[in-house]
């Protein structure tokens, strides 16, 4: 069943924010079986909107939209649907109602402009939005439908959830979307692709391997439209398996941090840091994770090379010896932390992230990780490039896949 999405507003044109909306609804959607045909972002005009929405009809049953349907002047998606569907907006009771218990929940005076959200178009479906006061609008016309939300993030996830996927999976036929995805490291995505080039030649018909780059790993996901063929899936994901042999870190679709704090609570064990480069930016990782106070104990970060003589014990003669960047330093860091803050694991980084600061022996993207598990400590050193936002977050990925992968064994 094709689909199609559509986000509106000036500021995901100019780059103003960046359009969540669209990467979640078509995660979710595709694994609720919705194959996704394109997705169209528009500015705040009446004709944009229409020509996006007839463009869209051409190319798919199911349009979603998000985005335009606030109180304020500049929100005109609710109007153009209007024009769209040739009806004309209407009061409706009971978005007024839900309008006035979110208002009375919050204790915020409902003003004029908010009631105006009371207003819908006459000859739509109106689903109540439960988190905010822009009602979801669902439209059908010729057998297609049109569904309208607002572009805040969470009210619209929450209307999806709970309102429009099981509406949609109701009134149409679908197919289920099967896939298995699973982490590889320590090889490049060319190499990757030319180990696996046979593999790929011999997947059955309707099979797909997608390659997807992150910093720091890469992400491969099998898939397949079809129920019929779940037993061929689980074939080929062993056979795939097999192939990546210990360049495969983690089978699922979780993010490092979230498959390393599985795997800590999983064997009971806690973990610390001691960062230098990245600046608390793994720890900022590993604790986005729901329950990580469960498994991780906190950090020191000694960007200075006084702090980490003065909190981590690093020898000044070991500095002066072998320098901040390099593996005798973040073993001695991961030792310390992993000592002072009690805990069974730690991760330490040291490194020159730029643009500045790199020289003939260490040039910029020069890092140094430690890992340690209870007694044992690794130490590796790494080019993670030359861009220094990048280079952070590669960095913090590479660190936490190196703990992932001694726990392993």
């Amino acid at each position: 069943m094709k689909s199609e999405i559509i986000t509106i507003g000036d500021e995901l044109l100019i780059g103003q924010i960046v359009d969540t909306n669209a990467a979640w609804m078509a995660r979710e959607l595709t694994q609720s079986g919705f194959d996704i045909a394109a997705i169209t972002s528009v500015g705040d005009q009446s004709d944009s909107i229409v020509k996006a929405i007839d463009n869209a009809f051409e190319r798919a049953e199911i349009l979603l939209l998000t985005g335009g349907v606030g109180p304020t002047n500049d929100d005109i998606t609710k109007h153009t649907l209007c024009q769209y569907f040739h009806t004309a907006l209407e009061f409706n009771d009971e978005v007024l109602q839900n309008i006035e218990t979110i208002f009375l929940r919050r204790n915020i005076p409902l003003n004029q402009l908010t009631r105006k959200q009371a207003y819908v178009p006459a000859n739509c479906t109106v689903i109540q939005n439960k988190l905010g006061t822009a009602p979801i609008l669902w439209f059908e016309k010729d057998g297609k439908v049109l569904i309208s939300m607002p572009g805040v993030p969470f009210e619209m996830e929450n209307a999806m959830c709970d309102e429009i996927i099981p509406r949609l999976q109701e009134r149409f036929q679908i197919t289920e979307y099967l896939s298995r995805s699973c982490i590889v490291t320590g090889i490049s995505e060319s190499a990757l692709a030319t180990q696996l080039a046979e593999y790929e030649l011999e997947l059955p018909k309707g099979f797909s391997l997608a390659y997807l780059p992150s910093l720091g790993y890469i992400r491969l996901r099998l898939s397949v439209w079809g129920e019929e063929h779940k037993v061929e899936l689980k074939l080929q994901a062993r056979k795939l398996k097999k192939l990546l042999g210990l360049n495969i870190v983690s089978k699922g679709a979780k993010m490092p941090e979230e498959i390393l704090g599985g795997k800590l609570r999983k064997k009971n064990l806690t973990l610390s840091t001691a960062e230098s480069c990245t600046g608390g930016f793994i720890s900022h990782k590993i604790t986005t994770v729901p329950g990580s106070s469960q498994y991780f104990e906190g950090s020191i970060i000694s960007y200075d090379s006084l702090i980490k003589e003065e909190l981590l014990d690093v020898d000044r003669d070991l500095i002066e010896t072998y320098g901040v960047v390099s593996g005798e330093v973040v073993e001695q860091m991961a030792r310390t932390v992993a000592k002072k803050l009690h805990t069974d694991c730690s991760i330490a980084v040291s490194g020159i992230m730029g643009p500045d600061g790199g020289t003939k022996e260490n040039p910029v993207g020069t890092v140094w990780i430690a890992t340690q598990y209870n007694d044992k400590i690794i130490s590796n050193k790494y080019n993670v490039g030359r861009s220094r936002r990048e280079n952070i977050e590669r960095t913090a990925n590479t660190a936490m896949l190196q703990l992932l992968q001694m726990l392993k064994s």
